[in-house]
């Protein structure tokens, strides 16, 4: 099977690799092709654990790790490696490791992947962020979480949020109930739209990273089928793979 997938190098930290997953078959054949990667949306497992050999292949990292995501605020640290043929189990929405080869793994459809790296080179994580994990404020939460597991000073930590849900198109009509007032800066009313990128940014920023240090691609899943799946455009949809891992021989 064929992957594709958007490389992310972090500035001086050249032991770090990142990658964000597309679809390489785009919105065309069922509602999965393109490499789905999730064995939770009811897609053949066989395929996806092709997807996923795939992207072993060609990435080259060592082991696949990934969680249960629940739209949460738990951060799993140091998990052991996970088995590629298997769904994650543990329930979390992020994970660090300082073990090589190891690739922390996002699914995605519209949801936030963001990936934090520290500039030794020595510790990773990855973050799930949908919009209820802003309104919990996890990308605060979690990389601050990252920060005090390992002793780490935030503004020596680099962090890239991928492609996700982007301003245009992130409509909320329940904005009062499901965000709230505190929100309301990022809101736009004449839209019914909350700019999802701006507001993780800004907690990144909570944290105590440097605005210089946080990167992103602004890259839109609802927008952009031939590339991404997405929920917002189809509520039936595989996923893609976000993935971050400390490389053993870079």
């Amino acid at each position: 099977m064929d992957v594709t997938w958007i490389p992310f190098a972090f500035p001086g930290i050249p032991n770090v690799a990142c990658a964000f997953q597309t679809r390489a078959g785009g919105p065309f054949g069922n509602d999965f092709a393109g490499g789905n990667i999730s064995l939770e949306v009811g897609d053949d497992a066989s395929a996806v654990v092709a997807a996923r050999r795939a992207l072993q292949d060609g990435l080259g990292f060592e082991s696949w790790q990934e969680v249960r995501q629940v739209h949460g605020e738990q951060v799993i640290f140091e998990p052991e490696p996970g088995d590629i043929e298997r769904a994650g189990s543990i329930e979390a929405d992020g994970l660090a490791t300082t073990r090589p080869g190891q690739a922390l793994v996002i699914k995605s459809a519209d949801c936030q992947p963001v990936m934090l790296a520290h500039i030794s080179g020595k510790f990773v994580a990855a973050l799930h962020v949908g919009w209820r994990g802003n309104v919990l404020r996890f990308p605060r939460l979690g990389a601050r979480a990252f920060c005090e597991e390992y002793e780490i000073n935030p503004a020596d930590v680099l962090a890239v949020r991928g492609p996700s849900l982007g301003p245009g198109a992130s409509e909320f009509k329940e904005f009062e109930t499901e965000f709230g007032e505190r929100f309301r800066p990022y809101y736009r009313p004449e839209t019914r739209k909350v700019d999802l990128w701006r507001l993780t940014r800004e907690q990144l920023e909570a944290a105590g990273l440097l605005p210089e240090n946080i990167f992103s691609l602004d890259l839109c899943t609802h927008s952009l089928p031939d590339m991404f799946f997405s929920y917002r455009r189809a509520k039936v949809c595989g996923r893609q793979a976000s993935l971050i891992w400390i490389g053993k021989n870079r």
